[in-house]
Order: structure tokens, then sequence, then C-alpha cells
């Protein structure tokens, strides 16, 4: 991976990478002993992933990278807190990676137990609610297309799918980032950066876009 990609071929190198991936003809590029031994003093990441938690999300796997590509974050249902956005800023600003993916995938737990909560107002115990508490004002913010107010998931009649609940909690994730981080949205405004929302179907294989902000056009 040649150094310093703009946030536009950063962009387009994961989506060749997932196309192989979905494909099944990946390369496994940057994975052998002299990528290793490359890598062991610095590491030069072309992108930072915050993804979820979930087993089946992998983002190298996914994407057909290797050692050194990605700068990898993961929480479950990819909640945010200030850990999180320490280390995409560390990711932006120290690594200078000029792209940023939010990576939410279809059938997310957090964001069903986040529903569920809404529906029932039943919480998880232990710390499991901090993640369903953080999951639930993505949710409550859905815009109904109809009326342009916010739907209530509480209400069996006009509850939203859980797909559209996901990629809503994508685009809220993608914009508080921007919103709590200055030197995220600083990058993005400057053209450094771009920061991309993804939904990830799981059966597929393949993503697909939900929100970007910056220059992903080459």
């Amino acid at each position: 991976m040649p150094h310093r990609l703009s946030p536009a071929q950063a962009w387009t190198a994961l989506l060749e990478g997932n196309d192989r991936f979905v494909r099944g003809e990946m390369q496994h590029p940057s994975q052998d002993v002299a990528r290793r031994a490359q890598v062991s003093t610095a590491q030069d990441p072309f992108a930072v992933v915050f993804g979820c938690s979930d087993s089946r999300v992998a983002a190298e796997i996914i994407f057909d990278r290797g050692l050194g590509d990605l700068f990898v974050v993961r929480t479950a249902g990819h909640v945010v807190d200030t850990t999180v956005i320490g280390s995409i800023e560390f990711g932006v600003d120290v690594l200078s990676a000029p792209l940023v993916i939010v990576l939410g995938h279809d059938s997310c737990g957090a964001v069903g137990a986040a529903a569920e909560a809404l529906r029932s107002g039943r919480m998880p115990s232990g710390f499991v609610r901090a993640i369903v508490d953080r999951v639930i004002p993505s949710i409550v913010a859905l815009p109904d297309p109809a009326t342009d107010s916010a739907i209530d998931p509480s209400a069996p009649h006009l509850a939203p799918s859980a797909a559209d609940l996901g990629r809503e909690h994508v685009r809220h994730t993608v914009r508080m980032l921007q919103s709590y981080s200055a030197g995220l949205s600083t990058a993005v405004a400057e053209g450094r950066c771009a920061v991309v929302g993804l939904e990830y179907a799981l059966a597929e294989g393949r993503v697909r876009l939900v929100e970007a902000n910056g220059p992903i056009e080459g």
C-alpha cells in the first residue's frame, strides 16, 4: 500500500478489497513474513475503521487487508465514548490516516436491544446497559419520511424496521464523531480526511454506503 493515499484512493482500496472478499477471491495482502518485519518498528495505516465488536465483522477480513493497513477501533454496537474518539483522533492526527470508516452491520444485537428497551421499558443488566444507553439516542432520532418528525419505536404500528434502525445508528455515529472531535472535523473540512458510514450485510459479505462526508470521489 503506497504511503499517504488520498481519501478517495483509500476509499477505492477498501471497496476493491471488499469486492474481492464477496467474490471469494481474496489476495490476503500484507500478511507475509516480510510485511510482519516491515511494520515491526512503525505503522502507517491508510484507514481508521470504527466498527462493532461482532465476531462476524472483522475489518481486515471483509476488506481483504493485512498487517499495518487498518487502524481498528471496536465496541459493541459501535458506541462512542471519549476513549473511542481519542483512538480515532490518534489514527487521523498522529498516524495521518486519510479515511475514517464507521462500520455497522445488519442484525446488530445492540441496536435490537435498544429497540426492545424502548418498546418494553426493560433494560439489560450490568454494564451491557451502558451500550444500550448509547444506542438509544440514535434510533429515537429516526425521522418518519411521511411527517418529518421522529418515529416512536415504542409504538408497534409505527415501529421502523431493524434495517432502518441500524442505518440510522450508523448515520448518527458519523455525525457524532465529527461533532465531538474538532480535529476530525477540521481534517474533513481541509480535505485531508473523509468519514464514511457503511452497513455490512452478514450473509452477502458486502458493505454499502450509508453516509459520507469528505472527498471520496476520485
